[in-house]
């Protein structure tokens, strides 16, 4: 059976693509890439004999053609994403289409855009007894969320909320949290384009947002990272994980009683 390779390339900077995603994308003899997300960059790595398609004007059912008819001509051929396929990557619909071609898939995952982005703020998302739960949604705008997945309901964790394809949603996003209760010098991060060389980085409050963004021209390509694990000052707080503390016994040591 025919297979197509979907890979991850991770949030921007070309060497955050996996050694399994960057070797299958030098085997390839066939490229498809997202040029509006994927760096230019990374794709010059390919083999320089193989068929470069830039994919951003294209159509689902163009896009699944042309692999289709690359494959059926025995050639290697790779899809690449941005980030990690898994959030947001629209790959649901391609896989389906291309099972009912009897074609199969593998997926190579990518460091996605929201651990990119708390690379840059610094930031543990997951901090103990304060919060253990990352969400990753989306504010709903021209796509609609699930009902029990609005973004006020969500807040109600209390939890790091990661914010996917909402950069032009800030007034709505500070609305809704404020309505589960969030109080307005709520920590936010936000980061502009993630590990690429004009990559930006607001610190804000959920108070200040919409005027932060504004006033730094961010509408696109953001990631948004909201919650106290954002605090800037959480380094001088005195939470700390029981992995390491001297007292806690697992299974590679016994702790030390004072």
């Amino acid at each position: 059976m025919r297979k197509l390779t979907i890979i991850g390339a991770g949030p921007g900077d070309p060497e955050l693509i996996t050694v399994k995603g960057l070797k299958k994308l030098k085997e390839a003899d066939v490229v498809l890439y997202a040029d509006s997300l994927v760096s230019k960059e990374l794709i010059e790595q390919a083999n320089s004999d193989a068929e470069i398609i830039k994919t951003a004007g294209m159509h689902l059912e163009e896009m699944v053609q042309v692999m289709v008819d690359r494959l059926r001509e025995g050639k290697q051929v790779v899809r690449v994403h941005t980030g990690d396929p898994a959030v947001y990557g629209a790959i649901m619909e391609q896989i389906s289409m291309l099972n009912k071609q009897d074609i199969n898939v593998e997926i190579i995952p990518g460091v996605s855009s929201v651990f990119a982005s708390a690379a840059a703020l610094g930031a543990e998302l997951t901090i103990p007894d304060l919060t253990q739960t990352v969400i990753l949604t989306r504010a709903e705008g021209r796509t609609p969320v699930p009902e029990a997945e609005k973004l006020r309901d969500l807040a109600k964790h209390n939890c790091t909320v990661a914010l996917f394809l909402s950069a032009t949603l800030t007034k709505k996003i500070v609305k809704e949290f404020l309505a589960a209760g969030w109080s307005k010098d709520t920590p936010v991060g936000v980061v502009y384009k993630a590990t690429w060389p004009d990559q930006k980085i607001v610190r804000s409050t959920l108070e200040r947002l919409d005027e932060d963004m504004r006033v730094n021209g961010i509408r696109k390509q953001a990631m948004i990272l909201a919650g106290w694990a954002i605090d800037k000052n959480i380094h001088d707080k005195q939470f700390k994980s029981k992995l390491y503390d001297k007292e806690f016994t697992h299974g590679f040591r016994k702790g030390v009683k004072p």
